[in-house]
């Protein structure tokens, strides 16, 4: 009897043990957008654009294609997770700092363009991509030549977006700006003459000229308003994350991977890329 009870112990402790295994071994901290190492375990949660052709989109079948996907995927891999630890989530331009913030996400990597403002509530890694502010326009239009030339025309881009302002102030005062949500909508009020161009970075417009469904639809104006320096947002302070991602984006120069993806995501618009740029954040 007594050797009964102590086996049926035994047996009850090697089962609680595996049940604590088992709960602990796998867990993701969902509060700081997953573990910020990998090794095999949990997984981690990158925001990126899910409406930008060869930047960064969700197409239909819930697959993610684009430049900042493969740029995201490649850091991931570096940090020590797999393809299938990854969790994107949409990061639209308005709450990227609100989901780093938040916690909800550990990197963004969603056409994200360093500036002052930005750095104030978060912290960047990069840059990775160096895109030019220009104009998309139907491709019939021959009274937009420059940036001027949008005053008393109606300029279209997205709520939380710097492109729209950068004209608005600098460039074209008199532009009518009409914000959106996505660049989805507005690519849909230019087809519609609803608007007049749609301002962003070159490297998205491209992406969305380039779509075969937009196939001779429009053209870009061929204008470098700006310069846009994308870098992939982190939480500020969390040094050591940057420095790994600062690690893993100058490998992805060097091994010619940064040079294949934009091949492989900007080519066929016959997009004509800046070399990847120097990384000056967190030195």
């Amino acid at each position: 009897m007594k050797l009964y009870k102590a086996g049926a112990a035994v047996a009850a402790a090697v089962a609680l043990a595996l049940t604590a295994t088992a709960c602990g071994g796998g867990s993701s901290d969902k509060s700081s957008g997953g573990d910020s190492a990998g090794g095999g375990k949990g997984k981690i949660v990158i925001g990126i654009k899910f409406d930008q052709p060869g930047v960064g989109l969700k197409t239909p079948d819930g697959k993610f294609t684009g430049f900042d996907v493969d740029v995201a995927t490649y850091v991931a891999k570096e940090l020590g997770y797999e393809a299938n630890q990854i969790e994107f989530k949409q990061a639209v331009s308005s709450e990227r700092e609100n989901l780093i913030a938040n916690g909800d996400v550990k990197l963004v990597v969603a056409s994200y363009s360093i500036n002052d403002k930005r750095k104030e509530k978060v912290d960047f890694a990069g840059p990775y991509f160096l895109a030019h502010q220009d104009l998309l326009v139907r491709a019939d239009e021959t009274s937009i030549t420059k940036a001027e030339d949008l005053n008393k025309k109606k300029l279209c881009s997205v709520t939380g977006s710097t492109s729209a302002q950068n004209v608005k102030t600098k460039l074209a005062p008199e532009a009518d700006l009409q914000q959106f949500p996505g660049y989805s909508e507005c690519l849909t009020g230019l087809e519609n003459k609803a608007v007049d161009a749609l301002t962003t970075d070159n490297s998205i417009l491209a992406g969305y000229a380039a779509q075969e469904k937009n196939k001779g639809k429009f053209k870009l104006a061929g204008l470098s308003l700006s310069n846009e320096n994308y870098g992939i947002g982190l939480k500020k302070g969390d040094k050591d994350l940057q420095t790994k991602v600062n690690a893993a984006l100058k490998k992805m120069v060097t091994d010619g991977a940064w040079d294949a993806a934009v091949k492989k995501n900007f080519g066929p618009a016959d997009y004509k890329n800046e070399p990847a740029p120097q990384i000056t954040e967190g030195s």
